[in-house]
């Protein structure tokens, strides 16, 4: 038998949110408001390292393939730079993400990829390791 979560999710959200401000806790489905907040989370960690490895793929753009450097691939990285500074504001613990060393790793071999793919630069030609600091990264900075 489906259960109201699964039968029907906005009606089961718009219940939960309902019993929460009612303080009505015995009706509270905790196991999966507790799964939908951890969902929450992850989702703005995903939002960041996105923001962040498409930052990256256009510097390396930009720093690999000087004579094609235009002002989409300047706006692209400054945008990106915008959405990860207000999402820093919005939600300051989420720079903790910069510290964690497999998060960096993953968010440079996707921009590597990327970029590869983008420019037909074979992967082997870009550093293995991400050549440029967080500061440098997030700053108004531009490479060469």
């Amino acid at each position: 038998m489906a259960t109201a979560y699964d039968a029907d999710f906005i009606k089961w959200l718009d219940h939960q949110a309902k019993l929460l401000r009612t303080h009505n806790h015995d009706e509270l489905d905790y196991d999966n408001l507790a799964e939908e907040v951890e969902a929450m989370s992850r989702s703005q960690r995903r939002e960041l390292k996105n923001r962040y490895t498409v930052l990256l793929m256009h510097l390396l753009k930009w720093q690999y393939q000087p004579d094609y450097r235009c002002t989409s691939w300047r706006s692209t990285i400054f945008q990106q730079r915008l959405k990860i500074k207000r999402l820093i504001r919005d939600m300051p613990s989420i720079k903790n993400e910069f510290n964690d060393a497999e998060w960096q790793i993953d968010a440079w071999d996707d921009a590597v990829t990327e970029a590869s793919a983008e420019t037909a630069i074979f992967k082997e030609n870009f550093p293995e390791n991400c050549i440029w600091t967080v500061d440098q990264v997030l700053s108004d900075w531009l490479p060469n």
